[in-house]
Formats: C-alpha cells, sequence, structure tokens
C-alpha cells in the first residue's frame, strides 16, 4: 500500500492532526481490521468499481472489520476532537454513525485530488473559512494540547488542574461530543500509542499500564487480540498499525 502524510498550517493545528492519502496496489481485495486511533476522519475515496464518495466517519469505540477494495485511493483529513465543536458542529449524536456527505463537500474537485498538497490546500481554505474570526476556548486548547502531547498518560485530575476545568465539566463535554468520558478517551489514546512498540515486538508495557496483565487486557479490549497476535500484523491487515509511520 503507499502511504503518505502532511501536516497542517499552524492555524489548523489545535483542529487538525493530519491529512494523508492511501492508496492500494496490490491487485486484489484486502480483508483489514480497523482499529481505534482517537481520530475523525473525512474520507474522499473512489475504486475501479466504485464512483468518488465522501464519508464522515465516527470515532471508532472498537475494532472493525471491513474490505479494502483492489485499486482503491482515500484522500483523508484527520480530525482532533476540538474540530467537532468549532469546525464540524457534531455532537455524539450527530456522528453515531458514518455519515454519508456530497462528492463535492467543501468545494473539493478531482483536480484536487490528483495530489496530497493541493487536497490539503483546498480543504484547509474551507476550514479557515469556517473558523473565521473564533478562537478556541484556552481551556479546551490547553487540555487537549496535554492529551495528545503525553498520548493519554496523564491523569484525570492533572489534566483538570493544568486546563483549568473541573472534571466533571470536561467529561461533560467528553459525553457530549463523542460519547466517551475522557478517561475512556485517554484509553484510545495509549492504545494508539502502543502500536510502534507492538510492531517492533516489545509486547511488554511501555506507557500508563500498571502491569502486564493490564497491558493485555487494555490491547485485547480495542483490538480483539492479544498484543502478540496484534504485533504480527500478517500482511499489513490491522490498517491503522501499518498506516502509522514512524517518528
Amino acid at each position: 500500500m503507499e502511504y503518505k502524510i502532511i501536516k497542517p498550517v499552524p492555524l489548523l493545528y489545535d483542529y487538525v492532526e493530519s491529512f494523508w492519502m492511501l492508496a492500494s496496489h496490490t491487485g486484489q481485495d484486502k480483508d483489514i481490521i480497523i482499529l481505534p486511533d482517537g481520530r475523525i476522519d473525512l474520507i474522499f475515496a473512489w475504486s475501479a468499481r466504485e464512483q468518488l464518495h465522501v464519508m464522515l466517519m465516527n470515532l471508532d469505540r472498537e475494532a472493525s472489520r471491513a474490505i479494502l477494495e483492489s485499486g482503491t485511493t482515500m484522500f483523508a483529513v484527520s480530525f482532533k476532537l476540538p474540530a467537532l465543536e468549532y469546525i464540524l458542529d457534531m455532537t455524539d449524536e450527530t456522528l453515531r454513525q458514518p455519515i454519508s456527505l456530497p462528492n463535492d463537500f467543501w468545494g473539493v474537485t478531482t483536480v484536487d485530488l490528483e495530489d496530497l498538497q493541493s487536497f490539503a490546500d483546498r480543504v484547509s481554505t474551507a476550514m479557515l473559512a469556517i473558523l473565521g474570526t473564533q478562537k478556541i476556548d484556552q481551556r479546551k486548547r490547553k487540555l487537549f494540547e496535554l492529551l495528545y502531547k503525553t498520548k493519554g498518560s496523564m491523569t484525570i485530575a492533572a489534566l483538570s488542574e493544568s486546563s483549568c476545568w473541573s472534571a466533571r465539566q470536561i467529561n461533560r463535554y467528553f459525553n457530549a461530543r463523542i460519547g466517551l468520558s475522557l478517561k475512556e478517551y485517554c484509553g484510545i489514546l495509549r492504545f494508539r500509542a502502543s502500536f510502534t512498540q507492538l510492531k517492533e515486538g516489545r509486547l511488554f508495557p511501555e506507557g500508563d499500564f500498571a502491569d502486564q496483565a493490564h497491558f493485555i487486557k487494555a490491547i485485547k479490549k480495542l483490538s480483539g487480540v492479544t498484543p502478540k497476535e496484534l504485533s504480527k500484523n500478517k500482511n499489513d491487515r490491522f490498517i491503522q498499525f501499518s498506516a502509522i509511520p514512524e517518528k
């Protein structure tokens, strides 16, 4: 599979993690497992069998199976959670399932889908127009900055104190926007952070896991398999596992 990724412009750092392109050149369909990674993806996809379709994906809470058709190409935006409020205007109730969007969503044309940078430029222009002059709440900016920087390893109390936002208010916000508590979302971020070590065959806890049993339980809860099985990743079966580049 071909995979490319670029980062957003500074004005979008609070809302966008990355823009990426994924293309399957295998010549055959692939049975894949999509893993939770804490992101909300807007995907423009097409294949030899299907015309362009645009989907806003919901936040994955557990592993799910899918078929990656031969010849499929995807261009996508991976959002950080503040984008749900400030760009997409979505809540848990409106994004419990993937949402089908118009093929020309945000003015994207087939020309924009010939090159990842062109795609990023087009959707960045659309997002900046939506944002206008509004600024993110500083409590939320600090909270999410710490969440993503520490990969979900800080305690709820520490996050609350550092962001000057009460734990009760934070959980109310998280439940309204994604239907999960802050603690549950931190678990997804820690799970994602383990991908690199598992890919390298390190099967013991290195992040914020109490012990080996806790590590195995957490990995199995979100992936459906043990760390050992996930580390094998035969034929790139676990899609996020193979797509996230090493740093």
